[in-house]
């Protein structure tokens, strides 16, 4: 590891205390003490299995027993189930992705999720949070929300974990992450080694000032998260981002096709900030048996931008008029 790499690791890589560890009065001090504003924000597709349990503890824990959020949004990226229903249910506030800014229309993908929900959120501080996860991950929202509140320097916060893989019937204690291991790790230490001390470049929780994130695109796909990653080093450089360990992380795992769509928007996502001046074809080609031979099926994995979210009108005005 590059020693600029080593020593970001050392020195911006914290600890989240368990759940019963939290010094929540200390958070409430520094939130009121920065006059912040904090909105938490789930982006969600068919996730009502899970979706109800993580808003419902949000809101018991930080927002009714502790006034450290503000506002608790679930933007439903086109769920065909009832996850709208069971969110709004258990206390969140609930908006389609259609319904947000729709004069620009509406994209798929996970990243367009979170492009609209800096304009249908109010606070100076946004935790990003996946609607999937399984067992309690009560701590995460605030471990996140620590660097911010206590280190102005701080912009941008990344969550990092084990991810157990549980595949027939066998579980692997570190075994997950796999398109973070074999398409994002090698290429960032490959062309931005200062980043080689991020755990988890792909996770998707995560946590950063409205000041910066306005000011970045954002991919509609799974390429968010890294672009996100590359595009505020640019903005905040290095010492502005930090780490924190949130112990581990559980969801439901997806298919190696899936994975595989995934990787491709991931690597399509760094090339276009790459530099290296060749066209990028856009397509994943894939294949299944069929029969004694094989066919070939296609995907799209072009990089799918949305603009600063500080570039368009609505969001501008809607700003100016709160301020």
């Amino acid at each position: 590891m590059r020693p600029d790499a080593r020593a970001w690791f050392e020195t911006r890589t914290t600890s989240a205390p368990g759940p019963a560890e939290i010094d929540a009065a200390a958070l409430l001090r520094a939130k009121r003490r920065g006059g912040h504003r904090i909105s938490v924000v789930l982006p969600a597709r068919d996730e009502e299995a899970t979706v109800g349990g993580l808003v419902a503890d949000i809101v018991e824990r930080w927002m009714r027993r502790v006034p450290l959020v503000d506002e608790l949004l679930v933007v439903d990226s086109d769920s065909t189930d009832r996850t709208a229903e069971v969110a709004r249910a258990a206390g969140a506030d609930v908006v389609a992705t259609a319904d947000v800014l729709p004069a620009h229309g509406s994209r798929p993908g996970k990243g367009e999720a979170l492009w609209k929900s800096l304009a249908a959120t109010t606070g100076d501080l946004v935790v990003f949070h996946d609607a999937d996860l399984l067992g309690d991950v009560s701590h995460y929202v605030p471990a996140l929300l620590g660097p911010l509140l206590t280190d102005p320097a701080v912009g941008y916060v990344k969550g990092c974990y084990t991810r157990p893989l549980s595949a027939d019937g066998v579980t692997a204690p570190g075994g997950g992450g796999r398109v973070t291991e074999l398409t994002a790790r090698p290429l960032l230490n490959a062309w931005w080694p200062e980043l080689a001390g991020v755990v988890q470049p792909l996770s998707g929780e995560y946590a950063g000032r409205r000041e910066f994130l306005e000011q970045v695109p954002f991919s509609s796909g799974y390429g968010v998260e890294v672009g996100l990653l590359l595009d505020l080093l640019e903005l905040v450089g290095l010492s502005g981002l930090a780490q924190v360990d949130l112990g581990e992380r559980r969801h439901t795992s997806q298919t190696q096709d899936a994975l595989s769509r995934m990787a491709g928007q991931v690597l399509s996502s760094i090339l276009a900030r790459a530099g290296h001046g060749r066209a990028v074809s856009g397509l994943l080609t894939q294949f299944r048996r069929d029969g004694d031979g094989f066919e070939a099926y296609s995907s799209p994995v072009a990089v799918d931008e949305r603009p600063p979210m500080a570039s368009i009108p609505e969001y501008r005005a809607r700003q100016a008029a709160s301020s």
